[in-house]
Parts: structure tokens; C-alpha cells; sequence
């Protein structure tokens, strides 16, 4: 996957009156050029991200296979989706029926009054089975102040993969149990062969909160810090959070050339070349490990939990993604698209994305999925780390000014990963401004 660099201060403000018109113009065009009414006249235009384009080809067929409705995807990259959305219902054009945000951006959307409460709906229905997705994903990615406003769709964690030869060229029998492991195992890989173009580890450290955010929330997940308190204050400040941001800056000097521009695409091409020992990736990395044409590394990755450091010795997951199904607030067709997003938020479907081939960048967002045999026997490595989902998970916040408060902590961490702050500094100047945003 190949992403753009991050666009600053997402959903901060609203666009000039200009700027609205032109989303909507391009918006309508780009809906338009993919529309092409079904028999019945019935469609749904989609909102996705660059890396669901596979999954969107899937489901588009699959439902109009099922239901005659024609599914016209928009494709943007992942950190353009909310603030498109928002634009798109706040300007008139209201060209948006479904979309599936990051979901973080969930109660900035709901506050700007682009996506619809679905408490009801959700609370009214039980063949959505709502009792099967996996509890530490269920709340954060759907609800707000006591309001549920879609359902799940990907559910991203971290894990740490691990490439067998290269450790074993190095003389490590074993993937690091610890940051601090993680850090000096890279160190000696990279000593050993960065002559020959080979690393100790992928660093996604470009500058946007599902980049060099998630290498920050892995680490936090590891020290067992937390974002915020369970009365909702920030707590980003904290020992454990600043020994998770060290840990970062530790890893910077052993990492694939150069991190601070690094992103998916640069990483992932590096992991598939066999050029990095570690890489902290969704869990469908594997399925691409294993199916990618450009991978080399067939049968010689592993797989393992994220480390973890100071005095936490229980592996967690960290949800540094995740995208959330919504019905964008002023569409017609809001009957059609619970009926899809019903559908696409399934145990089957979310099993078929699983193990598709090619892969689709879906992770589990089930138990049931998850614990299913076609998964269990394709991936039965995947399947085991993926079970970290299940309790504990380290989420995001996600009210109103969520988003600007996860840009806040990525400028900070950026001047951090540049030698510019300590990691003190750094948090302290980001629980500041999120004593400001977020209460």
C-alpha cells in the first residue's frame, strides 16, 4: 500500500465556503463517474480508504450479487476520509451514503453533524448480533457519550512480525520478549548488515497519528500507559507514556533508512524485500508475507505479540487504526445502507475479507471470525496473536476533538524522532494542549 503524506490538522476547522465547493464539485464528479444505476435503480456510493480499494471490489460485487444494488466506491487516502465526509454533507452535496472513517474521528463527525446516531437502530435489531464483536473493539470504534454511531468494520491492531533467517544469521533464537529486547536486538542486526542493506527493524515514523501515532501507541500498549484516564483526562504524561516515547527514540538509530519518512508502502516493501528482522504491522501483513507476488520472505517470517516494558509483563494489543462503517447524516437512502452496512459487518463477510487472496487488509472485527476454521487453518499464527483483541486493547480516544488531539501527539512525537525534544518534553507539551482539546 502507498500513502501520501499526512494532510495537517484533520476535521481541525471547516473549510472556507470555496473550498466546499470545490470538494462537492469533485466529489459529485468522481461518484459520478463510478455510478451506473442498477435494474432496479437502487445504489449506494462508499466511502473508503486507498487500502480497502480490494476489499471495496469484494463487497461491491458480492452485494450486488445478493441484493441487485449497485455499490459505487469513492476512494480516497486514509487521512483525507473524515474531513470528506464532513465536507461533503456540510456543503449540500450530500454525494456520501456509507463511508468507513478512522475511528477516532468518529465524535468529530458526529459533533459536525455528518454521520447519523444509530443507537436505536443498533439497540432495535438483533440479527446484527452485536454480542460478537470483540468487546475491545465494539465500544471504542462505535461509541460516543453514550451514542452508537456504526458498526465495525476493519478491526486494525499491531503485532510484531519477525523475519526467522535473518535472527537466526545474528544468533537469535527467539523474537524479543521486551522493548528493550526489541531495541538492542535491532541494534546488533543492524551492525551486523546494514552494509548489505539489511536492518533490525521498520520504524513507521512519517508524520501522521496511523503512522508514527501507532509506533508511539505500541510502545504505550507495551508499558501499560494509557491515553487517557478512566475518567476521560488525558494521562499522556505519565512515566509509563514517557518511557514508551524513549523506547521509540531508542529504536530510531537501528531502523530502515529513513523512518521519519517512512509509511506503509516504504515499509512494507522493505519487510516483503527481506531488508528489516522486525516490522510492527496488521496483522494481514502475514497474508501478504505469504501471497504478495513481490514477498520473499514465504515461510521465513514469524509472528508474536508487541513487546512490553518497565514493569507490565502481559502482552497487549493496540488498536492504532480500526475503521467504523457510518450512514452519512443528510443521505435518502439510509433504509439501503443499514441493510448494507448490516451486511458488510457480518461474521461471513468479515471471515471471507480474512482469507481472500488477494488479501484485503481486513483484520477480525468478530470473535467469531476470528475463531473461525477458514482462518484458524490459513493463519493459525495470525489467529493466535489476534486473540490479544480480545481483552485489554489500548484504544484511542474518540470524542469531540479527538482527531486534532491525536495530530497534537504526532507533531510532538515528529520533533522527538528528530532529536529536537526530549521524550519529556514532548508528552508534556502534547498533555497540554490535550488538557485544552479534551478536558
Amino acid at each position: 500500500m502507498s500513502v501520501p503524506p499526512s494532510r495537517p490538522r484533520i476535521l481541525r476547522r471547516l473549510a472556507a465556503p470555496a473550498a466546499l465547493a470545490v470538494t462537492a464539485l469533485a466529489l459529485a464528479s468522481c461518484a459520478g463517474g463510478a455510478a451506473s444505476a442498477s435494474d432496479d435503480g437502487e445504489e449506494l456510493t462508499v466511502l473508503l480508504i486507498s487500502s480497502h480499494e480490494g476489499a471495496s471490489k469484494v463487497l461491491a460485487e458480492e452485494y450486488e450479487a445478493k441484493t441487485g444494488v449497485k455499490i459505487n466506491p469513492v476512494i480516497v487516502p486514509y487521512d483525507e476520509i473524515g474531513n470528506t465526509l464532513a465536507l461533503d454533507q456540510q456543503s449540500g452535496a450530500n454525494t456520501i451514503d456509507v463511508a468507513a472513517p478512522w475511528y477516532v474521528s468518529i465524535g468529530d463527525l458526529a459533533a459536525s453533524g455528518a454521520i447519523q446516531d444509530l443507537t436505536e437502530w443498533i439497540e432495535e435489531t438483533p440479527a446484527l448480533e452485536t454480542e460478537d464483536f470483540i468487546p475491545a473493539v465494539y465500544d471504542p470504534y462505535t461509541l460516543v457519550d453514550g451514542k452508537r454511531y456504526g458498526l465495525p468494520f476493519d478491526g486494525d491492531t499491531h503485532v510484531l512480525f519477525y523475519n526467522t533467517e535473518i535472527l537466526a544469521r545474528n544468533g537469535f533464537t527467539a523474537p524479543p520478549a521486551t522493548w528493550d529486547e526489541y531495541v538492542e536486538q535491532s541494534r546488533v542486526i543492524t551492525e551486523n548488515e546494514s552494509a548489505n542493506g539489511v536492518y533490525g527493524n521498520v520504524i513507521f515514523g512519517q508524520k501522521s497519528p496511523l503512522i508514527l501515532g501507532a509506533s508511539f501507541a505500541n510502545r504505550l500498549a507495551g508499558f501499560g500507559g494509557a491515553f487517557v484516564g478512566e475518567d476521560g483526562a488525558p494521562t499522556i504524561n505519565s512515566p509509563e507514556a514517557i518511557a514508551a516515547a524513549q523506547s521509540l527514540a531508542d529504536s530510531i538509530a537501528s531502523a530502515y533508512p529513513t523512518a521519519a519518512e517512512t509509511a506503509f508502502g516504504e515499509g512494507n516493501s522493505a519487510w516483503y524485500a527481506g531488508r528489516a528482522a522486525f516490522i510492527e504491522n496488521w496483522t494481514d501483513l502475514g497474508v501478504g508475507s505469504q501471497t504478495n507476488p513481490d514477498s520473499t520472505v514465504v515461510d521465513t517470517w514469524g509472528v508474536t505479540f508487541l513487546p512490553v516494558g518497565g514493569d507490565n509483563t502481559d502482552p497487549r494489543a493496540s488498536l492504532v487504526a480500526g475503521f467504523t462503517w457510518v450512514i452519512a447524516e443528510n443521505t435518502e437512502k439510509t433504509e439501503l445502507a443499514r441493510d448494507f452496512i448490516q451486511w458488510a459487518a457480518s461474521s461471513e463477510v468479515n471471515e471471507q475479507l480474512l482469507v481472500a487472496d488477494p488479501q484485503t487488509g481486513i483484520d477480525p472485527n468478530r470473535i467469531s471470525s476470528l475463531e473461525s476454521d477458514a482462518y484458524g487453518t490459513a493463519y493459525p499464527d495470525l489467529q493466535r496473536v489476534n486473540r490479544a483483541t480480545l481483552d485489554g486493547a489500548l484504544a484511542w480516544p474518540t470524542g469531540k476533538n479527538a482527531t486534532q488531539a491525536a495530530e497534537v501527539l504526532t507533531d510532538e512525537l515528529a520533533k522527538l524522532i528528530a532529536g529536537e525534544v526530549t521524550a519529556k518534553e514532548a508528552l508534556d507539551a502534547t498533555q497540554a494542549e490535550w488538557e485544552e482539546l479534551l478536558g
